[in-house]
């Protein structure tokens, strides 16, 4: 047996006989302490954190997305890996949006401390600084989700992001991950054929992507997710755009609209943010700090194997529905390009660090989108051979 130390207690030891003592007992004393302190290292080996018998950290975090979305379950999949990778060590608790604070309060709620943290993506955080829209909309350079993600990790996108947020006052550790598919044009109740088709039609976007369609003449509108398809039944808004096939079907869009058109260059990439109070962060242990980014790392191959799952699966349910499926024209696709470029042009002379994230992606995307059209076939072309 051990006393709180882990260490053999003498009076724990079975009482020798009186012919023994003299010799018997320190041999057998020994004997004793080898054989329990062996047993206690091999414990210690196979089950490190068993031994230590520390008291969890535990976290409160808010998503920005309602339980049923699955930005909302692909957040918790993140707290599971945190707290298998360590041991039950870190503990997280994910709630859904607006059960401490409104959804778009959580960066706010995670510097002031009342969360300890949250997951939401950067362009919500647009108001504070136009840079946050750059990692999530904007022309991204024909880069896709993952070729932005590793502009992140390899091409400086991770330290532009802390300036960033310096320049913004906003001051909490944060993780990027979780590449997300190109985000629809949008729902439509009539059809879309050339640019003149968009001009005054109310609606609604967010982040960067309202300054882009304004561009094209559209008549944008903001707010929150749940309000978006009662007004479109409504009519207050004539169309609209949110996330995903996923999301859109959860939300009710095909049963206010007839039209879903994909492809858009208005957010080519949208990855999630996982942000963590400041000082909660410092305070954690260097171990769990690293697993906290292998955490990151390890959600974002699962989020983007899981998007292709669940997004391909409802995307053809709700075709077999009867939700017609267009392709945007390619001409309105030209149309946004240009509309980015005013954009960008606008923004970069207003904003200093808005024009270096510009250049840092177009360096990016210049070299590795230039390298990835030249050694990849044309996946429609097999596609259509084999099932077209």
């Amino acid at each position: 047996m051990h006393n709180s130390k882990g260490q053999v207690s003498e009076n724990m030891l079975p009482e020798a006989s009186s012919a023994e003592n003299s010799v018997s007992l320190p041999r057998r004393k020994f004997l004793a302490t080898a054989a329990t302190t062996a047993a206690a290292g091999t414990a210690v080996a196979g089950f490190p954190y068993i031994a230590s018998a520390q008291t969890p950290i535990r976290l409160r975090f808010q998503s920005t997305w309602p339980n049923t979305f699955i930005y909302h379950e692909v957040a918790e999949d993140w707290t599971r890996k945190v707290e298998e990778m360590t041991g039950g060590r870190l503990q997280i608790q994910m709630m859904s949006a607006g059960m401490v604070v409104p959804g778009l309060q959580v960066l706010d709620a995670t510097m002031d401390g009342v969360l300890d943290g949250a997951h939401g993506i950067p362009g919500f955080w647009f108001g504070k600084n136009t840079a946050f829209g750059l990692y999530g909309a904007g022309p991204d350079f024909g880069m896709n989700s993952m070729q932005l993600l590793g502009w992140v990790e390899y091409g400086g996108g991770k330290e532009l992001y802390r300036e960033v947020q310096e320049a913004a006052r906003v001051n909490v550790q944060s993780f990027l991950l979780g590449p997300v598919p190109p985000e629809p044009l949008g729902w439509f109740n009539r059809e879309i054929n050339q640019v003149s088709d968009l001009e005054g039609l109310r609606f609604r976007t967010a982040g960067l992507a309202v300054d882009m369609f304004n561009q094209l003449g559209m008549s944008t509108v903001q707010m929150a997710p749940a309000d978006i398809v009662p007004a479109l039944d409504r009519g207050v808004l004539d169309a609209a755009e949110f996330a995903s096939a996923t999301d859109d079907r959860v939300m009710g869009f095909p049963d206010v609209a007839r039209y879903y058109y994909q492809r858009s260059y208005h957010m080519m990439n949208n990855p999630c943010e996982i942000m963590i109070n400041r000082r909660r962060y410092d305070s954690l242990p260097d171990d769990i700090k690293v697993i906290l980014n292998h955490a990151a790392h390890a959600a974002s191959a699962d989020m983007h194997w899981k998007n292709m799952h669940r997004m391909s699966q409802d995307y053809i349910e709700m075709q077999e529905e009867g939700v017609e499926m267009r392709r945007t024209p390619p001409a309105v696709l030209e149309a946004q390009l240009r509309a980015w470029d005013a954009v960008i042009e606008k923004h970069s002379a207003e904003n200093e660090v808005f024009a270096r994230v510009i250049e840092s992606q177009k360096a990016w995307a210049r070299r590795v989108v230039y390298w990835h059209n030249e050694v990849t076939p044309d996946q429609e072309l097999a596609y259509n051979h084999y099932f077209g």
